[in-house]
């Protein structure tokens, strides 16, 4: 885990803005529902497991939490302290893992957002996360999906395991040629409306975005030491395990698994 909390380190330290829809509310809804409703989010406590460079802490307050609790054990740290500044009186910022988690925090709902299939021992996290909550409280997790990323995948994971060894500089380039290489592929699927592979995703979420978040979106599936891609099987199972009930799943945009469930 220390690696890719070094991977982390790097990455949210150096690039820190969350500009337009990228850090979006709209984005946010996009994530969890239909299984969890925004508005749900009003009045609560909030605990929220990786939270980077604040992005997602940002979307949360704007759906009026009472009280967020964000933890992030990397250097991103005081990136995350600047970017939510404006929300210091609702916010409390913990700089540990998810298995970390203080004994003796209670809230109402917990919300991990791309994290997850970074940790190698995810089980641990999110048996923590159970702990914490209040009877009744919901948990999203929002993890990479397996299925229907096949063709992805062949290419991703080879060339992960050979950046992991490069400088981070060699990423970034990687990372700009294959956002160049989207172009002309997304343009395809704008002008014939196929169902190509993730074109459901990219004219939803990738093409709406900058190109710089483009980029640093394929720079964050090149840059981390670990990530796991998880069958519905397998994600369902992560909170079934930790004893959570009422477990629901959504193949979101056919290529990424939201999980909710409760306690």
């Amino acid at each position: 885990m220390s690696k890719t909390i070094q991977d982390f380190s790097y990455q949210w330290t150096k690039y820190t803005d969350n500009d337009g829809y990228y850090g979006s509310k709209e984005l946010f809804a996009d994530i969890v529902e239909p299984l969890f409703k925004v508005a749900g989010l009003e009045g609560k406590t909030v605990l929220e497991i990786g939270s980077g460079t604040g992005r997602i802490v940002n979307m949360i307050m704007e759906y009026n939490a009472a009280h967020v609790f964000a933890l992030e054990p990397s250097d991103s740290f005081f990136v995350l302290q600047k970017n939510t500044a404006e929300h210091a009186d609702r916010l409390t910022l913990l700089r540990l893992r998810g298995d970390e988690i203080p004994e003796d925090l209670s809230v109402d709902v917990v919300v991990s957002i791309g994290v997850i299939h970074h940790i190698p021992d995810a089980a641990a996290v999110l048996r923590k996360a159970y702990s914490c909550l209040k009877p009744g409280g919901d948990i999203v997790v929002w993890l990479y999906g397996k299925e229907n990323n096949q063709m992805y995948l062949s290419v991703v994971q080879p060339l992960r395991g050979i950046l992991k060894r490069l400088p981070k500089k060699v990423t970034g380039f990687i990372s700009w040629v294959l956002v160049l290489l989207l172009q002309p592929y997304i343009k395809i699927i704008e002008v014939t409306g196929l169902r190509f592979p993730l074109a459901r995703y990219l004219k939803s979420v990738f093409v709406p975005i900058s190109l710089n978040k483009q980029y640093l979106v394929v720079f964050d599936q090149l840059n981390p030491a670990y990530a796991k891609y998880y069958t519905k099987v397998e994600a369902e199972a992560l909170l079934n395990d930790a004893g959570f009930v009422d477990v629901k799943i959504h193949h979101r945009h056919g290529y990424s698994w939201t999980v909710v469930g409760r306690k």
